[in-house]
Parts: C-alpha cells; sequence; structure tokens
C-alpha cells in the first residue's frame, strides 16, 4: 500500500542535526503478513542466534531454532538444548544436536557459513568441559569442532571473531556459558591475554585482535573488583571491519564504550566521543554502521554513521528515539526494530522505517507476560531472512516462548 507523510529531511553539520519538512512524499511500504508461528508447543522456542543474524539456509528452506524446557530460568551447563531446524515448509522441527553452550538471549550463535549457505552451520557448545565451535553438515550430520566458540561469523571469508562466554558468565550471566568452559581471568580487570580473537575455521587456529588492556585508557575505569569485558560482535557486510563492545561498571553503574577494528587488527576506533556509550547495533554495508546510543550523551537514538567519521545522523525522524534492536534488510531498503514491554500493557512492537525517508510503519504489538523477566526475558530480536521477504523474531505472547515469522509481498 501507499502511504503519504509529512516527513523531516535531516542532514549533519558535525554533530549537530538540522531538520526541514518536506511535504507530499510518497512512501510504497511492502504489503505484509499477521505474525505466523513456525514452532509450537509444549516445549520452548526460539531462533538459535542473537537478533540481526540470518536464521535461513540460503534457499529459505530450513530455519535454525533451539528447543528447551526451560522457561523462567537462566540455563547453565547441566541444561542442554536440542539445536534443530525449521522446515519451512511443512513448520515441522528437525533435531540435529544438543549444545549446553547457549543462552536465551543469543541461543548458541548458529550461522550458516557464507562458503556452503545450504548445508553447513556453526554453532557454539561443550565438549571435555571446554567451550568450542562445531562445523555440522544439517543434511549428512558431518562435524567438525573448532577449539573457541564464536561470537561473529564473517559473510565473505572463512573467519570467525571469538571471545571469553565464561568471563561473560561472571559480568553479565544471561549472555554467558554456564560451566566454566574457558578461563575468565577473574582476578584481572584488564587481562593482555583476552579479548577479540579472530578465528581461522579452516585451520582452527586463533589471533588476538584487540586485547581487553589494550583499551583500558580508551574506556572508563571500573570499580575496584569489578571486571571490563567484551561482548556483542558482529562483522561489516563485506567481513572488512569488526565491531563489538567493551563494558564494565564504574561507581556501581554499568557503562560502554562502542569500537570498530579492521579484520587484520588495524584501525582501531571508538565509534563516539565520551558518554555516548552504545546498546544495539548493525552494519548497513562495509562503512556505514547503526548504533543505539545516548545522542550528545542524553537519550538513546538510532545513530547511523560513518566508521571514521562524525557525520552522526539520528534515524526515525523523532519516532525512533529509543534503545531497541535495529536490523537492515539484505538490500538495505528497509530497517526494523522494536520496543521492550511498556509499563502497563507490557507490550513489544516492530517497526518498520523506509532508509530513503525514513518513514517509519508499525507491524504489529506482541503481549509478554511478565513472568518473562530478566534473564529469560524474550526480547523480539528481529532477524531478516536472505532473500528479504521475512522477519523472524521470538515472542511470548501466548504463554509459551515461540518462533514467528512476518511475510511481505514484494
Amino acid at each position: 500500500f501507499i502511504t503519504t507523510f509529512f516527513l523531516l529531511i535531516t542532514w549533519l553539520t558535525g554533530c549537530q542535526v538540522r531538520q526541514k519538512p518536506v511535504e507530499g512524499i510518497v512512501v510504497r511500504f511492502p504489503e505484509f503478513t499477521n505474525a505466523l508461528a513456525i514452532t509450537s508447543g509444549p516445549k520452548e522456542h526460539f531462533f538459535a542466534s542473537y537478533y540481526g543474524i540470518n536464521s535461513w539456509s540460503a534457499d529459505q528452506r530450513y530455519a535454525t531454532v533451539l528447543e528447551t524446557d526451560i522457561k523462567y530460568r537462566i540455563p547453565d551447563e547441566n541444561d542442554p538444548a536440542v539445536l534443530g531446524l525449521v522446515d519451512m515448509e511443512s513448520f515441522k522441527f528437525i533435531p540435529l544436536a544438543e549444545t549446553t553452550a547457549w543462552n536465551f538471549q543469543q541461543g548458541c550463535m548458529a550461522h550458516w557459513l557464507g562458503t556452503s549457505p545450504d548445508s553447513l552451520i556453526i554453532y557454539n557448545d561443550r565438549i571435555d568441559g571446554k567451550f568450542v565451535s562445531v562445523i555440522l553438515n544439517v543434511f549428512t550430520g558431518e562435524k567438525r569442532m573448532i577449539p573457541y566458540p564464536v561470537s561473529a561469523v564473517s559473510p565473505t571469508r572463512q573467519e570467525a571473531v571469538s571471545i571469553n562466554f565464561a568471563r561473560i558468565r561472571l559480568t553479565r550471566p544471561d549472555y554467558g556459558y554456564g560451566g566454566n568452559g574457558q578461563d575468565p581471568h577473574k582476578e584481572q580487570d584488564y587481562p593482555s591475554n583476552d579479548g577479540l580473537f579472530l578465528i581461522d575455521l579452516k585451520t582452527g587456529t586463533s589471533t588476538l585482535l584487540v586485547s581487553i588492556a589494550q583499551v583500558r585508557e580508551l574506556v572508563p575505569a571500573v570499580d575496584p573488583g569489578a571486571l571490563e569485558y567484551f561482548n556483542h560482535t558482529l562483522f561489516s557486510r563485506d567481513g572488512s571491519k569488526i565491531f563489538w563492545l567493551s563494558r564494565g561498571h564504574a561507581n556501581g553503574i554499568r557503562n560502554t564504550t562502542a569500537f570498530t577494528v579492521n579484520r587484520d587488527g588495524t584501525n582501531l576506533q571508538r565509534c563516539f566521543p565520551d558518554h555516548w556509550e552504545g546498546s544495539h547495533f548493525d552494519w548497513l554495508n562495509g562503512q556505514d554502521l547503526m548504533v543505539t546510543a545516548k545522542y550528545l550523551g542524553k537519550a538513546y537514538e538510532h545513530i547511523l554513521f560513518t566508521v571514521g567519521e562524525n557525520n552522526y545522523q539520528r534515524l526515525g525522524n523523532g519516532l525512533l528515539d529509543f534503545d531497541a534492536h535495529g536490523t537492515f534488510s539484505p538490500d538495505g531498503k528497509w530497517m526494523s526494530t522494536d520496543t521492550y514491554p511498556d509499563g502497563e500493557l507490557h507490550e513489544q512492537k516492530i517497526f518498520l522505517m523506509d532508509m530513503k525517508t525514513q518513514a517509519v510503519l508499525s507491524l504489529g504489538r506482541f503481549f509478554e507476560p511478565p513472568e518473562y523477566t530478566g534473564g529469560w526475558r524474550c526480547d523480539l530480536h528481529a532477524r531478516w531472512s536472505p532473500g528479504g521477504n521475512m522477519l523472524g523474531f521470538n515472542s511470548t505472547k501466548t504463554g509459551s516462548r515461540q518462533a514467528y515469522i512476518i511475510r511481505f509481498k514484494q
């Protein structure tokens, strides 16, 4: 359908945004379906990776999903989840493997490998007491172990990024894994031998790109006894750069500094000036990055900018002034984002924004029962399919955690 808006066209002078109203611009949003469940109870199901990560095979026949009996607590090393595929034609759940390296926020970080995007996936597990990743052929069952867990996988090379999930378990338990599968270096606030690692998926070898000690002078000092840690990594769409967050506690409050670095470890950069922090993120392409952050150190916005430049642009014309999980369609034409549950109705919402005009359309609202809270909450965590004609998300709107899709007519 067609919607006409009075739009605000924005441009930048340094960090200052000027706005001028322009009327009569026609925006063509795609037709879309109501949310359709692709999994069902009695067990809980959710997409097997963090938001923004593709969950589908290249032909969109299968989606990676986790299955568990747990509902209202953080899992530990004694709680296996079943990693499986949902057949998008029959919605049948096809079990593939068990894993004890997973959580409700990021699943087991399952990715389809760009080298064989219809048959090979990589996911995290705990084997012989160690956190590892496993490359699995979903049709033959053939497996190959990589001696490091992955937090992001390159879309263009046989490379991945690894971080310390045991250290995260100490600092933010709902994003780490139980079982002490890595040395958390808990006696060191800024270890020099831990941080952001590049993993060669062909050889299984690792290279420390950026140590936690290396960013010590670039982040706020942590409280005595607190730990600085890395989390939330993502390759740019051309595989040339890596984004991540460095976090710690100062004066009892968690602080965040957003960074990028080239895949060879060069050109380490902070994304923002002091006090802007950073939370959720996605790459639009190989150099333009969206991060929800405190614009001018004040309120959270969806901020788009080019790495290395100060051309910060607030997206959404005032309609997206909140922290959320924004992610771009494969063609870069759209950005989806969401909300946390509101205080009264406890509803979560998904929005679609046209990147050309920044017009915003609501795709739906979804109730989250208050029992889903804290480390077992169910954020919507949307992700686009490779063809850009489906948006997948998790929801507890029926009282059970299940995976859903919204289809778009292209």
